[in-house]
């Protein structure tokens, strides 16, 4: 878990100056920052506000998905809306029934946007602003008599009128409160299933928190763009430079991120077919930071008793665009050397042609070993063959968008 939290601070604070988190921090809006590239897309930052508005501590958010904040009566086509607008990397606003730690629900406007590298067009990060929606007078005057109904229970065998107005402050005896005293009764206040309902109603928000939910978006970014600058790695609004497979390789980002074994995916339409993406696994693998790998060729494992047949034979599969297994000696970050049982194999869109290339890494000491009941062999196939699927999949919806 350790482990998990150092790579999240370490891949927000590579990105961005250290003085990023104190300006965010000051910020009085309710925001997360979620970083895409990271297996199970965490929250990397939570702002104090939204904190304080949902009641857990920081360090029970980061690290975790959005979905912890969603609970029974959160819409499914609502969160369905929310994963598109990932997929397809675009900004969207919804309104959003959320839960609090203590599991009381409350809508809130959400609104969304992607953060992109300005080098090359992929997505770094998403902001995601949250404005608590106020609600009716109806729903404040039941929240109202809720309360003060908790107050009393336990306050004998008086009728319901009688016990509220023993406890109830005078402000609040108006003539509202007289109104849904007059209309509930004993038995419903014992359940408060009526006031549960009508929390959980639709509503919707007003072009006031809408505003504000677009000010903060803007404001957070600024903050970002500016904070990017003082380390030079670049971040804009929109996309300004997209690679072949830009596009395709951030949105894969959330598919590739749920395969637990050590790959790399490397773009077959650039020169050196650079890395453009690491599994954690082969993070873990090799001692590198994800920020170390992006952008290499995978010779960068190569080291002094590499053998150069190898290697050949690996540049020739990867020229006549063929799968091919090796057994390779690869080094480690820290300079110790593992044979790595490679398999390499290209990787086709819906169109038919070489889109990546991927590479699977198994740490191999006997080359016919076995791992929980599957052999290298079938690791590579089951590896090779779900990144295949999810390359074609996204790549025919965006042909059809």
């Amino acid at each position: 878990m350790e482990s998990q939290l150092g790579l999240i601070e370490e891949s927000f604070d590579f990105r961005y100056s250290g003085w990023v988190r104190e300006a965010l921090d000051e910020m009085p809006d309710c925001f997360t920052i979620t970083d895409p590239c990271i297996s199970g897309h965490p929250i990397v930052f939570a702002s104090n506000g939204f904190l304080k508005m949902v009641g857990y501590s920081r360090e029970e958010v980061i690290g975790k998905n959005g979905r912890i904040f969603q609970g029974p009566e959160t819409e499914r086509r609502s969160v369905m809306e929310i994963r598109e607008a990932i997929r397809e990397e675009r900004p969207m606003q919804i309104k959003l029934l959320n839960y609090r730690k203590d599991g009381t629900p409350f809508w809130m406007l959400f609104q969304m946007c992607p953060v992109f590298s300005k080098e090359d067009g992929r997505v770094i990060n998403f902001v995601g602003v949250q404005v608590p929606i106020l609600r009716t007078p109806r729903l404040s005057g039941l929240r109202t008599v809720r309360n003060e109904i908790r107050l009393c229970e336990g306050g004998g065998g008086e009728g319901f009128r009688d016990t509220v107005f023993r406890c109830c402050r005078r402000e609040v005896c108006s003539d509202s409160i007289l109104e849904l005293g007059r209309a509930s009764a004993p038995e419903s206040v014992s359940s408060h299933d009526d006031i549960e309902d009508v929390i959980n109603e639709p509503c919707e928000a007003s072009e006031l928190e809408k505003t504000k939910a677009s000010a903060a978006i803007n404001n957070i970014l600024s903050v970002l763009m500016h904070y990017s600058e003082l380390t030079g790695r670049l971040v804009c609004r929109k996309r300004c430079c997209l690679t072949a497979n830009g596009q395709l390789v951030a949105s894969l980002n959330i598919s590739l991120g749920r395969i637990k074994q050590s790959f790399v995916l490397t773009d077959a339409h650039l020169p050196d077919m650079p890395i453009v993406y690491a599994s954690e696994a082969f993070l873990k693998l090799t001692g590198y930071a994800r920020h170390e790998v992006l952008g290499r060729n995978c010779r960068f494992l190569s080291g002094t008793d590499t053998d150069p047949t190898t290697q050949f034979q690996i540049k020739e599969c990867i020229r006549i665009q063929e799968a091919c297994t090796v057994r390779i000696l690869n080094y480690r970050k820290d300079g110790t050397s593992f044979w790595n049982f490679l398999h390499i194999s290209p990787v086709r869109n819906a169109t038919g042609k070489v889109a990546f290339f991927v590479g699977v890494q198994i740490e191999d000491c006997c080359k016919n070993q076995e791992t929980h009941g599957l052999s290298p062999q079938m690791r590579h196939r089951s590896v090779v063959g779900a990144i295949k699927v999810a390359v074609r999949g996204l790549s025919m919806g965006a042909s059809t968008s």
